[in-house]
């Protein structure tokens, strides 16, 4: 099987080394075009308006000057031309993607891209907790990404499905299974604006977040609640966001 790494945390990530010893245990192909700076939290964007630099930094590794969407397309029209992968794998992204993340992640973006292509996609995402944010449980994700994929492949991945993998902020052993969930929501009321200023006195701002007081229970068979409870969650993400019941409703508007 012949299958394109990609990630969202750059060319020199720790989880991206993770991803790649995940492909090489469901095939023997395996490149890897990555961007060459940290592209976290940018969403699904495309290149259109500046140019694309491709590095090779070793055999069948490259890196991008570009989006995680920009490295899936780099790698599977251009880098792997002759023969095109069979199987896309986006990550190990440091941190969980969850609820309303699939919004906002690089990560959850590449795996999209090589949907839009046409091909099997996942998006794989090792979460932490504050112990273990410096030193994420990567043995986690390694543990468990080959069984889950090997085993989604065999069923077959829907054309228009992504399928979203989170590993939960615990060891292997710990683990409790593997479920399938659906997407979450939480309070976003954990957002906030940082003002600083600079060394001349010139304001600049960083998205933060808010420690919240109470902490909502997350809603049962989500993602959430997967990896509070030590679960592997999977979560099947379509491509087609249309709202069908909405969509009813509006037709006798309009009609």
């Amino acid at each position: 099987m012949r299958i394109l790494c990609t990630n969202d945390d750059g060319i020199h990530a720790p989880g991206l080394k993770i991803v790649e010893e995940i492909a090489k245990q469901v095939g023997s192909d395996v490149w890897v075009v990555a961007p060459e700076l940290d592209q976290s939290g940018v969403s699904h964007s495309l290149s259109l308006n500046d140019p694309m630099r491709l590095r090779e930094v070793g055999p069948r590794h490259f890196a991008v000057r570009g989006t995680p969407t920009d490295c899936v397309i780099m790698g599977s029209r251009h880098v792997m031309a002759d023969s095109k992968p069979d199987l896309v794998l986006s990550g190990v992204n440091k941190g969980r993607n969850v609820a309303e993340d699939v919004v906002y992640s690089g990560t959850i973006a590449g795996a999209l891209e090589g949907t839009i292509l046409g091909l099997p996609s996942f998006a794989l995402s090792q979460e932490f907790s504050i112990e273990t944010k410096h030193k994420p449980l990567w043995e986690t994700a390694l543990k468990f990404g080959p069984d889950v994929i090997n085993k989604v492949m065999k069923l077959g991945v829907p054309r228009d499905t992504v399928i979203n993998v989170n590993f939960p902020a615990c060891m292997p052993e710990d683990v409790k299974g593997i479920v399938v969930t659906r997407q979450g929501k939480r309070n976003q009321g954990f957002l906030r604006v940082d003002e600083r200023r600079d060394g001349r006195g010139n304001p600049y701002y960083w998205i933060g977040f808010e420690k919240l007081a109470v902490i909502d229970t997350p809603g049962e068979g989500t993602d959430l609640a997967a990896l509070e409870g030590n679960y592997v969650s999977v979560t099947p993400l379509r491509l087609d966001r249309t709202d069908m019941e909405f969509s009813k409703k509006l037709v006798s508007v309009f009609n």
